[in-house]
């Protein structure tokens, strides 16, 4: 099998450590061009530009956009002959169904697959008490060894397996290569929702308190989710489908035919 043509993009910006542990682990199995924000780009979700400008960089290309941009960007002009992309390694998970969306890194991995091409998004662990802690943790390089072990492996064996037969792209969170060897497990996005709202004098401040949870060990997930896996130390991998999918809504169709538009 020819070597895979890997776009390789994140949220963090292109000079961070993650996404250079990400290359280095891929450049052993595959053809990677880096199309990535030239600056740190988190939780911007799938926001999207009109025009960007590109810089030449020596992993490929920086963006002065999105995530979303950088794939955009990427599978439309400067890499089309992409076989998969692959967003991260995140500083930080991207764990539960609330979050999905807001993440810049699983959003570039969506935006992939409505070019019909496989997408990992792939993000780290950091046992931290609050989110806003994580752009002020020191990561050592070395910490990323489990997420690029994983996705390295992902890319290699996943596509030829047939697993984006029913999946679009897959959600990875690894911990931390500090907590040792980690085993894989197939998850699903943990619906437990704890973001606060606290009134305050000057405005409302809002907290998502599963992390100090994660922290302590203490969490109210179950077995099988994404968050779960991590928190047990294993790499998490949730096959996803893009949004919006949709079903058939018996209850809708009700609604529909009752509707009078000359009401």
């Amino acid at each position: 099998m020819d070597e895979p043509s890997i776009l390789l993009t994140n949220d963090d910006g292109i000079e961070s450590a993650g996404l250079r542990a990400l290359y280095e682990a891929l450049t052993e199995i595959g053809d990677v061009t880096v199309v990535a924000p030239a600056e740190d780009q988190s939780a911007v979700g799938r926001s999207l530009s009109h025009e960007v400008t590109v810089h030449e960089h020596d992993l490929g290309h920086a963006i002065e956009g999105t995530p979303a941009d950088c794939t955009v960007a990427g599978l439309g002009s400067l890499v089309p002959d992409a076989d998969i992309v692959v967003a991260g390694c995140n500083q930080g998970a991207n764990l539960g169904a609330y979050v999905l969306g807001r993440s810049g890194t699983v959003s570039a991995a969506v935006e992939a697959t409505f070019f019909d091409v496989p997408a990992i998004s792939v993000s780290m662990y950091i046992p931290v008490r609050d989110d806003a802690a994580f752009n002020d943790v020191q990561v050592d390089p070395d910490s990323y060894a489990e997420a690029a072990r994983a996705t390295e492996y992902l890319v290699q064996r996943a596509p030829e397996t047939g697993v984006f037969d029913s999946a679009d792209y897959l959600n990875v969170n690894a911990p931390v290569a500090e907590w040792g060897p980690a085993e894989m497990a197939v998850t699903f996005p943990s619906e437990v929702y704890q973001m606060t709202a606290t009134r305050e004098e000057d405005g409302v401040h809002l907290h998502d308190r599963i992390w100090e949870r994660m922290a302590d060990g203490d969490i109210p997930d179950p077995e099988g989710s994404d968050r779960r896996a991590v928190v047990d130390g294993k790499v998490s991998v949730s096959p996803l489908t893009a949004p919006h999918t949709t079903e058939h809504h018996e209850e809708l169709d009700a609604l529909a035919e009752t509707y009078d538009p000359a009401a």
